[in-house]
């Protein structure tokens, strides 16, 4: 298992200096603007690295998942559109139409469909019938970007990432689904050093990563893939479709509020801004480390709390119900942030001009 983990890390790791070289050499690479505010160009290929390796994975051991080709094929064209969306930034309507065309057929080719969503009223799963496609399709595309949204600091995308993955690992391995758990394990041990790279560490600014909407989206396809095969398997489910809420917790809750305030104000529902939940903090004082902490702290009690739900059987009822609160609370507080903010740098002595170097 040790030799197993350290060849799929150099692996990763060496990958992301080959695409890093490509990146270069065709442009791949983000400029700062009035939204990024890093320094100097970097390539954008988190995600080829690290999906290279997976799906080496797969390719080896096509059984590891229910229906790995499809899975592949679609990941593959999602990291493919999402490289010519970095490149010539696509239009996001093309891009919407190509993840519901990847919806109906998980459904209709892989059998992967929301039919429930636990047992919210007694011993009975609560059935979606037909509405369960329609269902299914928001599930995707929410999850797709959801995780896109949530790509706004350094690490940021890849520690949730790798929270939500190694929780959903966890139950695999208790509920003895092997093969998901080592699946999981393998896109964890992927994703460290593109984490580590994006960070600056060990070799600083010079090679800094970014995932790219490549990387962001085939992160949340696969996220979503793996939390379907998981609750809607009729023999042995690892986990509720509500503790799958929670196993992503921070992203779901960021972008149904992110989404709600944008479509209450008129906006387009996916118009980039810096409302996430990442700005605030670093508006609040703290640094993007600092904001990096707090925020992976909040993902592993949600993920925690997912886990302990499965673990203590806590009624699928009583999970929502907890989910439902915390995202209205954090919808409100996101509604009067700027008060909150504002009263917040008062009582702390914050300096506003300081912050704004920070964002």
């Amino acid at each position: 298992m040790l030799l197993t983990t350290i060849a799929l890390f150099m692996c990763s790791f060496l990958s992301l200096f080959v695409f890093r070289k490509f990146a270069i050499y065709i442009n791949l690479v983000d400029q700062p603007n009035a939204r990024k505010h890093h320094h100097g160009s970097v390539p954008l290929v988190g995600g080829l690295a690290v999906f290279v390796v997976v799906f080496s994975y797969l390719l080896i051991f096509p059984d590891t998942i229910t229906s790995s080709f499809l899975y592949l094929g679609c990941a593959s064209t999602l990291l493919f559109v999402g490289v010519l969306d970095d490149l010539y930034d696509i239009s996001f309507r093309f891009r919407l139409a190509l993840q519901v065309l990847i919806s109906a057929l998980m459904m209709g080719v892989g059998g992967l469909i929301l039919s429930h969503i636990g047992y919210l009223f007694g011993d009975s799963a609560t059935e979606l019938s037909y509405f369960g496609y329609l269902v299914t399709v928001i599930v995707v595309v929410g999850a797709i970007n959801a995780f896109n949204m949530v790509d706004g600091i350094d690490g940021l995308l890849g520690a949730l990432a790798t929270i939500t993955f190694s929780s959903m690992g966890l139950l695999f391995y208790f509920n003895g689904q092997q093969e998901l758990a080592a699946f999981c394990a393998v896109i964890v041990f992927a994703t460290v050093p593109y984490i580590l790279l994006n960070l600056g560490i060990p070799l600083g600014q010079r090679f800094k990563i970014f995932m790219g909407d490549a990387g962001s989206t085939v992160i949340g396809f696969t996220v979503v893939w793996l939390l379907l095969e998981g609750s809607q398997t009729q023999l042995n489910p690892s986990f509720s479709p509500i503790t799958a809420l929670w196993l992503a917790g921070v992203p779901i809750i960021d972008a149904v509020s992110t989404i709600s305030r944008r479509v209450k104000k008129g906006q387009s529902p996916f118009k980039p801004d810096r409302e996430h939940l990442h700005h605030i903090l670093l508006r609040l004082g703290l640094s993007t480390r600092q904001a990096l902490v707090v925020i992976c702290i909040f993902a592993l009690l949600f993920a925690g709390f997912g886990i302990l739900v499965e673990v203590v059987n806590i009624p699928d009822y009583i999970s929502l119900i907890i989910f439902l609160i915390v995202t209205a609370v954090y919808f409100v507080c996101m509604q009067r942030i700027w008060r909150i903010s504002v009263r917040v740098r008062q009582i702390f002595g914050i300096n506003r001009k300081r912050n704004k170097s920070s964002d």
